[in-house]
């Protein structure tokens, strides 16, 4: 039976490969982006692929997230897949002079849309085989990894996803739901930049593979593209 894949941010980098990828797997792939119409690149994944649809959404409105959730009601969702992210730091608003303002827009997408995501499609994922709640996190969210500093807003984001899904892993394991936060490595995209150290191909296979070998013992925890795992 065909699986479903619900992946956020599906528009450029990281989402548009998993689009691909999953898409060329044979895998109905539902996307999902803020402006479809301008997503040149997903457009024509959609146009080679008849199993992948495109959606609308911001993932900071939780009203469009409850809306999507509610249009696709009777689908059944195997893999939920957070990728959707900002990195909000900006070097003129380092440390006393701190904009709380994209602070709080930054925690709102990623630490709080995931978990809004989890919630709202909940009954699609009860009903799906898999289970699987994946979050794209990132190294920059472990504390015991941080020796250099900086990057208040973007940290303090992945630090707050990664221990709100460790908690959630542990409220969803009795209905058999899993959750897997991983760190993509640093990935040659427009957040990761030209210096990154390996290319988006190489990252997102690796991270299907890790969805792919999941089972429920390894429910919260946080892993590497590679298999490796990382420390909190």
């Amino acid at each position: 039976m065909q699986k479903t894949v619900l992946i956020t941010g599906a528009n450029r980098g990281l989402g548009l490969e998993f689009s691909r990828q999953y898409a060329e797997a044979g895998w109905r792939v539902i996307t999902a982006c803020r402006q479809p119409k301008a997503a040149h690149a997903l457009q024509k994944l959609a146009d080679e692929y008849s199993s992948l649809q495109i959606e609308v959404l911001d993932v900071g409105d939780f009203a469009q997230i409850d809306a999507l959730s509610e249009k696709l009601a009777e689908e059944t969702i195997d893999v939920l897949l957070n990728n959707a992210g900002v990195y909000g730091d900006k070097a003129e608003h380092s440390f006393g002079q701190l904009d709380y303002q994209a602070w709080a827009h930054t925690l709102a997408i990623n630490t709080l849309a995931p978990i809004k995501m989890a919630e709202a499609f909940l009954p699609q994922l009860e009903n799906g085989k898999s289970k699987l709640i994946v979050n794209v996190s990132s190294l920059m969210g472990s504390l015991t990894d941080n020796t250099s500093g900086g990057s208040l807003l973007y940290r303090s984001s992945k630090a707050g996803l990664n221990a709100a899904m460790k908690s959630l892993s542990l409220d969803l394991r009795p209905k058999s739901i899993g959750i897997l936060i991983l760190h993509p490595g640093w990935v040659k995209t427009d957040m990761g930049g030209e210096n990154a150290l390996i290319e988006v191909e190489e990252s997102v296979s690796g991270m299907i593979e890790q969805i792919k070998v999941f089972s429920l013992d390894k429910t919260g925890m946080f892993i590497r593209y590679d298999g490796g795992l990382v420390p909190w």
